[in-house]
Order: C-alpha cells, then sequence, then structure tokens
C-alpha cells in the first residue's frame, strides 16, 4: 500500500479493519507522525520552521501564513489540509485518518480534539475502524477544549464555544455551544 492508495480508502469512508493492509499502513504513518511530532515539540522552532515541520507533517505545502503554537498531536497527519492565516493553539490534538480540512482564517483553541475515527459497534469487530472526514470552514473559532467527532462540517464564520461537543453540522454564521452542541444564536454580519 501507499499514502494514495491509503487515502482513497479512508477518505472512500472505507472501514480499516484490524490485521488488515490498510490497518499496517496507518500505523507506519503514526509512527512517521509520531517522529515529526517529537520534533515540533519538544524544542524551540521558529515560525517558519514549524511550517516546514507541519508540511513534512501533512505531505502538503503549508502557507507561511499559519500559525501554531505546540505542543501538537496527531497520530496520522497525512490526512490534514491547512488553508491560508490558520492558527492552532497549544494542546491540540487532531485524530485525522478520515480527513480534516480546515478553511482560511479559522483559529482553532487550546485543546481542541478533533477525532475522524469511529470504533465499530459490534464487540466482536470493536478493534476495526471508520473513518468520517470532519469540514471546519472558512473564519471559523473553535473555542478552547471543544471535541469535534467524526463526519461533522462547520460552516464558515460559526464560532464554537469552549467546552463544546460538536456531534452534529454546524451551519454557518452561527455560535453553536453545550454538550453536545446546539445553536445558541445567529452571528449579525455587518
Amino acid at each position: 500500500m501507499n499514502i494514495n492508495q491509503f487515502l482513497k480508502h479512508v477518505n472512500d469512508g472505507l472501514p480499516i479493519p484490524k490485521n488488515s493492509k490498510t490497518h499496517e499502513y496507518m500505523v507506519k504513518l503514526s509512527n512517521e507522525a509520531m517522529k515529526i511530532t517529537m520534533k515540533l515539540n519538544n524544542s524551540y522552532n521558529t515560525p517558519k520552521e514549524i511550517c516546514k515541520l507541519f508540511s513534512e507533517l501533512t505531505g502538503k505545502d503549508i502557507d507561511d501564513s499559519f500559525g501554531m503554537f505546540p505542543p501538537f498531536y496527531t497520530d496520522c497527519g497525512k490526512n490534514i489540509t491547512i488553508g491560508k492565516n490558520v492558527f492552532i493553539n497549544s494542546g491540540c490534538c487532531f485524530q485525522d485518518q478520515g480527513g480534516i480540512t480546515i478553511g482560511d482564517g479559522a483559529f482553532i483553541g487550546h485543546n481542541v480534539v478533533i477525532a475522524t475515527l469511529n470504533h465499530d459497534f459490534d464487540p466482536k469487530e470493536r478493534s476495526t475502524t471508520h473513518p468520517s472526514k470532519v469540514v471546519i470552514g472558512k473564519n471559523v473559532w473553535i473555542g478552547a477544549n471543544a471535541t469535534v467527532v467524526p463526519g461533522v462540517t462547520i460552516g464558515d464564520n460559526s464560532i464554537i464555544a469552549a467546552g463544546a461537543v460538536v456531534t452534529k453540522d454546524v451551519p454557518p454564521n452561527v455560535i453553536a455551544g453545550g454538550v453536545p452542541a446546539k445553536v445558541i444564536k445567529s452571528i449579525d454580519r455587518k
């Protein structure tokens, strides 16, 4: 298996059974991500060096406008897509095998968790995982300690309150909060 085959598999939402070629490749990617995040998290890096390490982690060019305060954790890295002028604060955990897309101008607060895998509900198949993409729109602000679960889309300009657990799609131009997150109010755009 290669990276293109792996990404096609997970982006098509196909299950990843334990002991499969896809699972073996996923473990390989996890080990590569650990090496890169150790470099990112365990010494000082300039903003330019952070962009370079994040490009290495994702396998994609990251715009110079990207900003991040480490530490940052991921168990894959290769299925993250970052827009321009994105800022990720410290302590975030991305489980990106299913795909994470972050639009231009998004702010991700401290300790945000974005998950894209669910385990199978059948106890006999519990080690099988099911990928599902998370999409964060342009100019979204996700507050500290929020969790976004697999398959969620957050619309452009929306705000996710600190500590929220986002289990369903959030429309554009709203504030959502709570557990599970619900729309609290619309954002008046002038």
